[in-house]
């Protein structure tokens, strides 16, 4: 423990600095930590924590700073993030698991599993197709719902109509536009085939097996209240927490929205270290696989061709992966191939394979400009790569 002063108060207060010391731990980077303190002391974020390590062991795990600012609660190796657009390589993920069994491909049309987008049309009218690998790789054209279109929708089914009513924005497999509708309609697939909801299928199939104990849609009383604050950024370079924008006022412990597998998870930074774990292996973690090395080579290889893709420089896009091609700027530090994806309020996981690699960054910080290229994001990967 160490005493500073906040950023956030005029007292001064202690905030939590030690990286956490568990089994297999080869010891501090202490860069890692200088980054997450000046970024707390410039008021950049309330707290953070990150997570490094490789095939076999956990290599440094840091935290510093706030969860909940007014009441002095510091960030804790067991604070829970909102992960945002993380899960979307989960959603991706099941899609995989079910073409590896033979109930579907990648490469087949949505409308063979939801017949409400047999009618689908282009802009122009035009009856058009949209594939599974197009929706996970946000090629489809697909139009996105607004929250104000979704409310009281309480389930995947209900929403695609509202989805497939909507002429598409452009050919599918012609453009790159990030695209949430087309994530929630490969989960509602996932649901058609394995009938069970998705919810109950990432439980059956990943998070229970993977012991993702914090991982859910919908957290309980006891999860909500380690559930970190989400914090905007004010001109005056306060810190004002701000509600989770994709609940539309709901709490996070309610049940009556639809699972949003576009971004809806709520998760812990070793919850998901066992994901990104099990992945960088090639699908396989503690003596059961999950997918094929092949599957995972293909989920994670690039497939949008030439087109300008991702909110950084030099990036392609997988199956519900972003694939970096040509490191630089946030991703200098990262390998070519690496593959990962970022949250909404600053979250990011990347793999990085020929390093044997994953570093996850957690924070709850609104308003970045862009969070994907956040000066943060960069000097955490700076600080975690491995120099040689």
């Amino acid at each position: 423990m160490g005493e500073m002063k906040s950023p956030f108060r005029s007292i001064p207060v202690l905030l939590a600095m030690t990286s956490f010391p568990i089994s297999g731990l080869r010891g501090e980077v202490p860069e890692i930590m200088e980054v997450l303190e000046r970024h707390v002391e410039t008021g950049e974020i309330a707290g953070g924590l990150t997570y490094v390590g490789d095939r076999e062991e956990d290599i440094d795990i840091s935290h510093y700073g706030y969860a909940d600012i007014v009441a002095e609660k510091a960030m804790a190796r067991d604070t829970i993030f909102w992960i945002a657009s993380m899960t979307k390589p989960i959603t991706a993920t099941a899609i995989m698991m079910l073409q590896e069994e033979g109930l579907l491909s990648v490469d087949d049309p949505v409308a063979k599993y939801l017949p409400e987008f047999s009618e689908l049309k282009d802009a122009d009218g035009n009856d058009a197709t949209v594939t599974l690998k197009q929706c996970l790789s946000h090629t489809s054209g697909l139009s996105d719902v607004s929250g104000e279109e979704s409310e009281g929708v309480e389930d995947l089914k209900a929403l695609m109509p509202l989805i497939a009513a909507k002429p598409l924005r452009f050919t599918p497999g012609s453009k790159w536009e990030y695209n949430q509708a087309s994530i929630n309609t490969a989960a509602r697939v996932v649901e058609v085939v394995a009938k069970k909801s998705f919810p109950e299928f990432l439980e059956d199939r990943l998070f229970g097996p993977l012991g993702m104990t914090d991982t859910t849609f919908y957290l309980s009383e006891e999860q909500a209240g380690r559930l970190a604050n989400s914090y905007k950024r004010e001109d005056d370079g306060t810190l004002k927490a701000v509600p989770l924008f994709f609940l539309s006022g709901k709490k996070p412990t309610d049940r009556d929205f639809y699972p949003r597998a576009n971004g809806g998870l709520f998760s812990t930074a070793g919850d998901y270290a066992k994901f990104a774990r099990m992945i960088l292996r090639g699908g396989e973690l503690d003596g059961r696989r999950y997918l094929k090395e092949e599957t995972v080579r293909q989920m994670t290889s690039p497939v949008t061709g030439d087109l300008q893709t991702g909110f950084t420089p030099g990036n392609a896009w997988g199956i519900g992966w972003c694939v970096v091609r040509e490191p630089q700027g946030v991703s200098e530090a990262l390998s070519p191939g690496s593959f990962g994806h970022g949250g909404a309020h600053g979250t990011q996981a990347w793999i990085d394979p020929v390093k044997s690699r994953f570093y996850l960054l957690f924070v709850q910080r609104a308003n970045f400009p862009n969070s994907d290229a956040s000066d943060l994001r960069r000097d955490f990967q700076n600080a975690a790569a491995p120099q040689s």
